[in-house]
């Protein structure tokens, strides 16, 4: 199974039922990934939990006055199938602008209006908008 697709559907199944927070087991990738969604305002917080063979990640979901989830839609781009990279020149705006791309990188995980600053393109793991 896809670590990386089972942490973005635990988070549009959390939101789903209008939980506050949504545990994930812990890596790294998924650590870097949860931290772009807390700096681009789609979850409140990510926290690890836990230590050793018990960590996991606490994401703190976020949610507008009117109640409604900001994350309206999350879909995984790269698979284990079929993987997706893209150069800085095949980068586009996802949503038109209202969304945004996760991509890893050779620079580390990184958005996709980061990753074209930084002129690096990579693997696109997700778009969330």
């Amino acid at each position: 199974m896809d670590p990386i697709a089972d942490m973005l559907i635990r988070i549009r199944n959390a939101q789903a039922v209008r939980k506050e927070t949504a545990l994930v087991p812990y890596s790294r990738i998924k650590m870097e990934i949860a931290k772009l969604l807390q700096q681009e305002g789609f979850v409140t917080h990510a926290l690890r939990k836990g230590r050793k063979t018990r960590k996991s990640i606490e994401i703190t979901l976020a949610y507008q006055e009117n109640g409604a989830p900001r994350i309206h839609g999350l879909r995984r781009i790269s698979k284990s199938s079929r993987r997706v990279y893209r150069g800085v020149k095949e980068m586009r705006q996802v949503r038109q602008g209202l969304g945004t791309a996760i991509l890893s990188t050779p620079k580390g995980v990184l958005t996709g209006i980061s990753a074209r600053k930084e002129h690096v393109g990579g693997e696109v793991l997700c778009e969330v908008w």
